[in-house]
């Protein structure tokens, strides 16, 4: 799978991809400032895809520095997941990090609709990562909780 850093045409399929999981993150397609959040992840070289046939099956938007990283949004297509996209922008992302260093994400917690129809509790688990404290309520006031993952030097 190619995993690349994302390029300013690929704005519109970060935006497709966000229309796809409002329902679990609230609105985002339309928002301005999402929009700006994409446009600087690109520019700053923080942002990576996964593309077929022209299409962004996956994105993924990243922060931080050592010792401490984030994955501050992921999202994979409808028709892409269970696919590997998630995981190998995932992988991509950890293989870049400098070491020793935490990673930092933040996903649905427990009660959320989308912790079991999206899978992605148990996804982050898959690759590693530990459940953590509760974090604040995501913007359309689902839980949220914060997940980690070491990596060593």
């Amino acid at each position: 799978m190619n995993v690349a850093t994302a390029l300013p045409e690929d704005l519109d399929g970060f935006l497709s991809l966000a229309a796809e999981v409002e329902n679990w993150f609230g609105p985002m397609a339309a928002d301005q400032q999402f929009h700006a959040t994409v446009e600087k992840n690109i520019a700053r070289g923080t942002a990576l895809v996964v593309r077929a046939d022209g299409a962004v099956l996956g994105g993924l938007l990243t922060g931080g520095r050592q010792p401490a990283y984030r994955l501050n949004w992921l999202v994979v297509a409808a028709a892409a997941r269970s696919h590997g996209v998630g995981r190998s922008l995932v992988h991509h992302a950890i293989n870049h990090f400098q070491r020793p260093s935490r990673v930092d994400v933040i996903t649905f917690g427990k009660d959320h609709p989308a912790a079991v129809e999206g899978g992605a509790r148990a996804f982050y688990e898959r690759l590693g990562f530990a459940a953590g404290q509760e974090a604040p309520p995501g913007p359309e006031g689902g839980t949220r909780q914060w997940y980690h993952l070491t990596l060593p030097a």
